[in-house]
């Protein structure tokens, strides 16, 4: 989670300059918007699973005789209501929980977006990601086709 290695920092750091960030601050903050990024799956993962609950509980209840009793959790209290009352209540609350998923969605295309904008502009690279990509670049230079240096931070 550090630059690869003192050269790799010295680059960014040459490279960080004009923005006015260390190597650390930027890995820090790539590290934060991946940590935001993850956070928005993990909440959206966790909404589709109650989206599929939502929809097992309304399918049972449609089965059954609306003026039969049911229970229903509320603010943590469990409250005696019968179907007929508690199926619009539950298909009103699927379908809100349906929009906050789209919404998460959006957040979460907007912050890859953000990340990779991010990656760009710090020229940051992933442990094990174009790997094949640096051997063909090293072995440009060799050959002495490549004088662009293409230093940047290395992030596991």
């Amino acid at each position: 989670m550090a630059a690869s290695s003192s050269s790799g920092a010295a680059a960014t750091k040459a490279n960080t300059k004009q923005s006015g960030l260390t190597a650390e601050q930027v890995v820090a903050g790539f590290q934060k918007l991946r940590q935001e990024q993850r956070s928005m799956a993990s909440k959206a993962a966790e909404l589709e699973m109650e989206i599929n609950e939502h929809s097992l509980v309304i399918e049972t209840l449609k089965e059954v005789d609306p003026s039969r009793k049911c229970y229903r959790m509320v603010g943590g209290v469990l409250v005696e209501r019968t179907v007929k009352e508690v199926l619009p209540a539950l298909e009103n609350n699927k379908e809100q929980i349906s929009r906050i998923v789209e919404s998460l969605n959006t957040q979460m295309q907007t912050k890859g977006q953000e990340l990779n904008d991010y990656r760009e502009r710090y020229n940051i690279r992933l442990v094990g990601e174009e790997e094949g990509a640096a051997k063909s670049t090293s072995a440009n230079r060799e050959e002495g086709g490549g004088a662009k240096s293409s230093a940047g931070v290395l992030v596991s």
